[in-house]
C-alpha cells in the first residue's frame, strides 16, 4: 500500500493556475486532467460522488441540501455519513488490505461514520441562543488537542463576511498531526479558501492574495507528506464563474399562485407542505417540489419561459443527468452560466424572514452567498457587530443582522458543468503515471485514489 493524501482545494482550475500566483501548485500542472464534473457541481454531491464512483441517482447526495419529504422540511449541511447510500472508498480499501486507515480531515457528512478518524465543523448551540466555534473529532481526544494547541477552530472564518485563510491553515496543521501521529493509508483534506473570493469577487476579480495564500499552504502540505512517503493527489469539486443575473424561482411560483407562506411577527416563513409548488436553491441548480403531478406541465412552463434558465429538467432529463432520486424536485432547473438561484420569496425586504440577515445555514432553506458580505448600508458594520456582541454577553438575545439582501452582489456561483475545461475542476498528482486518461469522469475520481494507494 502506498499512503496517499488528497487535497481538495475548493474552486481550483487550470486558468487559476495560469495566472502566475501558485508555483507550488503550477508545479503539478503539466500532469493534471480536467475532471467532468458532476451535476449539481457543488460540495456535497461531488464529494459523494469522489468518495463512491457512483452518481446522485446511486448516491442520494443531490445537493448540499433538499427537501425531507418525511419531515416536511428543507435541510442544508446535515453531517452524517450514512446520508450517503453505498459503500465508499474506506470499504473498498479495507477489502483490499484491512490495515488501511482512512481519515477525513474536514470533507463533508464527516459524523456518524466507520472512518477510522475524522475531524468535521460543529459549533456548540447554548440554550441560551450563543454559537460558539468548536469542532467535533473521532478520537474525541482530538478536538481537544487541536483547539489547544492550534487555538479554537476559527469557524467564522470557515464562514461568513469575515472568512480567510485562517480555517484553511487551521485544517492543514489538523491535517499534518494526524499524519504524523496516526500515518493513515488515505487521509481526505479539505482546503476551502478559495471559494469565498471567487463567489465574492468572481474569478475575474482581484483574487491574487488568495491564490498566493493557498499555494503557500498547499506548498507545506506538499512537503510535509512527500517527506512522510505519502503519494499527493490535488483536486477540485467544480470550478466557479462569472454570474451578473440572480433568479429568484420562489418568487416566481408565488406570483404564480404555487407558493403557500406563513406570516409570523410580520415576516414571512416558507410553508413547504401547503405549497403546490416551492424551489429549494443551490448555486446553479434548483430542485422544484411540486405536490400534485397535475400542476407538473405548468410549473415546467413557468420555469421555461424564464430569461437565465437553460434546463428544466423532468423524469428523463433527471436520468440524462444522473438526478433520478426520490430526494430531487419533480423538476430541477440548471441555469445559464452567468446567473444563480437564490431562495427568497418575499417581494418586501421588511418581510424577510428573520434569519435572512444573518449567518444562518441550517435555517434558510436554500444556500445564500450573500452570507459571504456584510451589508454595504450599515455605516459602521464593525460598531454593529461589537453591540451584539455586548448584548449577547450580557445575557440579552439578540439577532446579528448584518448579511446584505441584495443578491447582484455575487460575483461567481458554480453548480453546472462548466462550458471551457479550462474553467473547471482538474486532478493533479505527485504519482502522475497512474493517471491514463485525457479526462476523468467525476464517477471515475474513486479508481483513481484507489489505484494511487494500490498500485505500483
Amino acid at each position: 500500500m502506498h499512503r496517499t493524501v488528497v487535497l481538495n482545494v475548493v474552486g481550483l482550475t487550470r486558468d487559476l493556475l495560469s495566472r502566475g500566483h501558485t508555483p507550488r501548485l503550477s508545479a503539478l500542472l503539466p500532469d493534471s486532467v480536467p475532471i467532468h464534473t458532476v451535476t449539481p457541481a457543488v460540495t456535497c454531491s461531488a464529494q459523494a460522488t469522489y468518495l463512491t464512483g457512483r452518481l446522485p441517482t446511486d448516491h442520494g447526495i443531490v445537493g448540499n441540501g433538499w427537501y425531507f419529504r418525511d419531515l416536511g422540511e428543507v435541510l442544508f449541511w446535515r453531517q452524517s455519513n450514512a446520508l450517503i447510500q453505498g459503500d465508499k472508498i474506506w470499504h473498498e480499501a479495507r477489502r483490499r488490505d484491512p490495515s488501511c486507515a482512512v481519515a477525513n480531515t474536514f470533507w463533508w457528512y464527516a459524523m456518524n461514520t466507520d472512518a477510522d478518524i475524522t475531524v468535521t465543523p460543529r459549533p456548540l448551540y447554548l440554550a441560551d441562543g450563543r454559537k460558539l466555534p468548536d469542532c467535533y473529532s473521532q478520537p474525541p481526544q482530538l478536538r481537544e488537542r487541536f483547539n489547544r494547541d492550534f487555538g479554537q477552530f476559527p469557524l467564522f472564518q470557515f464562514w461568513g463576511p469575515a472568512t480567510s485563510i485562517a480555517s484553511s491553515e487551521w485544517i492543514g496543521r489538523a491535517a499534518m498531526a494526524i499524519e504524523d501521529e496516526y500515518r493513515p493509508g488515505l487521509q481526505l483534506v479539505y482546503l476551502p479558501h478559495l471559494d469565498y473570493g471567487l463567489q465574492k469577487l468572481g474569478p475575474g476579480g482581484d483574487i491574487a492574495r488568495d491564490l498566493a495564500e493557498i499555494d503557500a499552504l498547499c506548498g507545506r502540505l506538499l512537503d510535509h507528506f512527500r517527506e512522510r512517503g505519502c503519494r499527493v493527489v490535488v483536486l477540485s469539486e467544480y470550478g466557479i464563474t462569472p454570474v451578473s443575473r440572480p433568479l429568484h424561482p420562489n418568487r416566481i411560483l408565488r406570483q404564480a399562485g404555487f407558493l403557500s407562506l406563513k406570516e409570523d411577527l410580520g415576516r414571512e416563513y416558507l410553508d413547504p407542505t401547503a405549497s403546490r409548488a416551492f424551489a429549494v436553491a443551490d448555486h446553479q441548480v434548483c430542485h422544484v417540489y411540486v405536490r400534485n403531478p397535475s400542476d407538473l406541465p405548468a410549473v415546467r412552463a413557468l420555469f421555461a419561459a424564464v430569461p437565465g434558465v437553460e434546463r428544466v429538467l423532468d423524469v428523463d432529463g433527471k436520468r440524462e443527468f444522473g438526478l433520478d432520486h426520490e430526494r430531487s424536485g419533480e423538476l430541477v432547473l440548471v441555469s445559464g452560466s452567468d446567473a444563480w438561484f437564490t431562495y427568497y420569496w418575499w417581494l418586501d425586504d421588511d418581510k424577510a424572514p428573520d434569519y435572512a440577515r444573518t449567518v444562518n445555514i441550517h435555517a434558510k432553506p436554500g444556500y445564500d452567498p450573500c452570507e459571504l458580505f456584510l451589508d454595504p448600508a450599515i455605516t459602521l458594520p464593525k460598531l454593529k457587530i461589537a453591540t451584539f456582541l455586548l448584548k449577547k454577553k450580557l445575557g440579552f438575545r439578540a439577532l446579528m443582522e448584518v448579511v446584505p439582501l441584495d443578491a447582484s452582489l455575487v460575483k461567481g456561483s458554480h453548480g453546472r458543468v462548466t462550458d471551457d475545461p479550462v474553467a473547471g475542476p482538474l486532478l493533479m498528482s505527485t504519482a502522475p503515471h497512474l493517471i491514463e486518461a485525457d479526462t476523468l469522469a467525476a464517477t471515475d475520481v474513486r479508481d483513481l485514489l484507489l489505484r494511487h494507494l494500490f498500485a505500483d
